[in-house]
């Protein structure tokens, strides 16, 4: 018996304790009435692919993806891929290693697809065929969440018909009615929201129902996302529908909402219609300053309401940093976008293969068509590259989520100790903010507020999402790019104090030069000839101290390419 109740207090103590989410005048709290800042990510890419995730030169639709896969490998097989895809590309593991970094929530996009058929496959009119996919992976979401003490924030993200003219958002298919235009879907969706109340009524770690995601539609203005809306009363009139439905059966869960013009434009939405309700907001691409979130700082104080950064990312780390000191300076919880996928500048990069490239290409006209069984072979190795064992990690970009809203202190990107190592490598400058780490003059893109053309950060857009150019030939990563005035830090350690050389493994299309500083003092220029290919520049003497030393490169002249720093005694 002793036995049987000790198993039993282990495993209430694995899952967490109940403590529903609720809203309390301008905070979220828990049930002991503690503040709580969520800080999460979304698992785009996962229920729901967008095509500029998967790299595609086609339309970014998930359907349209799909038919381009049956047109190489037929439907049964690009069955058994999306069945290994969805396998893969979330699961427990995952959600064990955003509670190991510090999220304390997740955001689930989900598909209406996974839980429901499209209402023309419905084979009786106005009734609804649940499907338990959708369902089922949900539940391993949130045990996983559970056993994490973290919360799970359910997401519509792709309605039946779909809510905008942002087509890849919601996978909508424009030949069809949209969720604007057909009572069927909204009652399809109205009746989705209420049966996953019911399911998920009495569960502590789900965190929130967050309701439509980024409705752009134009009802009665002039622009075709929403974004001029005076009054969006389709909107409000459903998402109101949708609460009552919910209110049914669930009365403890917080709803979340989203205006028009992906989830920003409330006009004719406001105030809120029920007393647990977070006011959504999104944030791409623009300044991060208190005047840039100023006008929802206003709808909290006015309506007494949370609000929440519900979807933002797909920038630089120094524009994640400041992102997340802004909310947390302001009690805004987060959540990023996203988790991983075939690109850099995020926690995790689900790799390229060669086949897939080669699929890509064919799409875009510039190889020929693939065999069956080669596209086959691609796909499904792309389905085994979305597990988490096999993304490539980013720890530049967790540090700078994590850490550096809360410090300026810098760090090793990796261990080096001279004496077992001889040699550094330039792309594993110190982890820490611009101008503290290393400097670089293209650092994020703000072309929202600047009114201008996107601009970049990282033009090699590899390895590390810093504003350091990194670029990748047969020989490894190096620095490249570079700018007379910018800088790198490089954090290491020697086995003893004493005399050193150092010199740069550099190409370069014209003489250049890079100063050598330390915090004791120590300088020195070296001067790099002309060389096309990876060439060792002149040593220099250089005096390590035991244990730690630090040192900052500078380019004074040219554009040096710089793969290694070699220091040897």
């Amino acid at each position: 018996m002793k036995n049987l109740i000790n198993i039993l207090f282990l495993a209430i103590t694995a899952i967490g304790f109940s403590q529903n989410l609720h809203t309390d005048g301008q905070k979220i709290v828990n049930e002991k009435g503690e503040n709580v800042l969520l800080k999460g990510i979304g698992l785009g890419g996962h229920m729901l692919q967008e095509g500029y995730m998967l790299k595609v030169p086609f339309s970014g639709q998930q359907y349209v993806f799909k038919q381009h896969i049956e047109a190489l490998i037929g439907k049964e097989a690009t069955a058994e891929f999306y069945n290994r895809w969805l396998a893969n590309h979330t699961q427990k593991t995952d959600i064990d290693s955003l509670k190991s970094w510090g999220f304390n929530s997740v955001r689930l996009p989900m598909h209406y697809n996974l839980y429901t058929l499209p209402i023309e496959d419905e084979p009786v009119k106005g009734k609804q065929t649940w499907l338990e996919k959708g369902f089922q992976m949900t539940d391993s979401l949130l045990q996983w969440c559970k056993e994490n003490k973290m919360y799970l924030i359910l997401d519509m993200h792709a309605t039946p018909g779909g809510q905008g003219h942002d087509l890849n958002i919601s996978d909508r298919d424009p030949s069809k009615p949209s969720l604007w235009e057909s009572k069927a879907n909204q009652e399809k969706l109205v009746a989705l929201w209420q049966k996953l109340a019911e399911r998920y009524k009495d569960e502590a770690w789900i965190g929130a129902y967050d309701i439509i995601n980024e409705p752009n539609w134009a009802f009665t203005g002039k622009h075709k996302n929403g974004i001029d809306e005076q009054e969006n009363k389709p909107l409000k009139k459903l998402m109101v529908e949708i609460t009552k439905a919910i209110r049914k059966v669930d009365k403890k869960h917080i709803l979340i909402i989203e205006g028009n013009g992906w989830g920003n434009n409330y006009n004719g939405v406001l105030p809120p219609w029920d007393d647990n309700m977070v006011i959504s907001f999104h944030k791409y691409w623009n300044y991060n300053t208190q005047a840039e979130i100023q006008g929802f700082l206003d709808f909290r104080k006015k309506y007494n309401t949370p609000i929440w950064l519900g979807e933002t990312g797909e920038n630089s780390n120094v524009w994640f940093t400041d992102a997340i000191t802004l909310m947390q300076q302001n009690n805004i919880g987060w959540c990023w976008w996203p988790l991983k996928k075939l690109g850099f500048n995020n926690p995790l990069e689900v790799k390229v293969n060669p086949g897939y490239q080669k699929l890509l290409d064919y799409w875009a006209d510039k190889a020929d068509k693939p065999t069956q069984k080669e596209a086959y072979d691609a796909l499904m190795q792309l389905a085994e590259d979305a597990k988490i064992e096999n993304n490539i990690f980013h720890k530049d970009v967790v540090d700078a989520m994590m850490r550096l809203p809360l410090t300026n202190g810098t760090k090793s990107y990796k261990a080096v100790n001279i004496d077992e190592d001889t040699l550094i490598k330039a792309v594993n400058y110190d982890l820490g903010k611009l101008g503290i780490a290393y400097f670089d003059t293209d650092y994020g893109n703000y072309y929202v507020s600047t009114g201008k053309e996107r601009t970049g950060w990282n033009n090699g857009r590899t390895y590390r999402n810093d504003g350091i150019d990194i670029y990748k030939d047969e020989s490894g990563y190096y620095v490249g790019d570079t700018q007379r005035g910018e800088w790198l830090q490089y954090t290491f350690e020697a086995s003893e104090e004493g005399d050193y050389e150092i010199a740069f493994t550099t190409k370069t299309t014209s003489e250049c030069a890079v100063l050598i500083e330390n915090k004791d003092g120590y300088s020195e220029v070296i001067t790099i000839a002309k060389n096309l290919s990876w060439n060792t520049s002149e040593a220099k003497k250089i005096t390590l101290n035991k244990g730690f030393n630090q040192l900052k490169i500078t380019v004074l002249k040219g554009r040096p390419d710089l793969k290694e720093i070699l220091i040897k005694k």
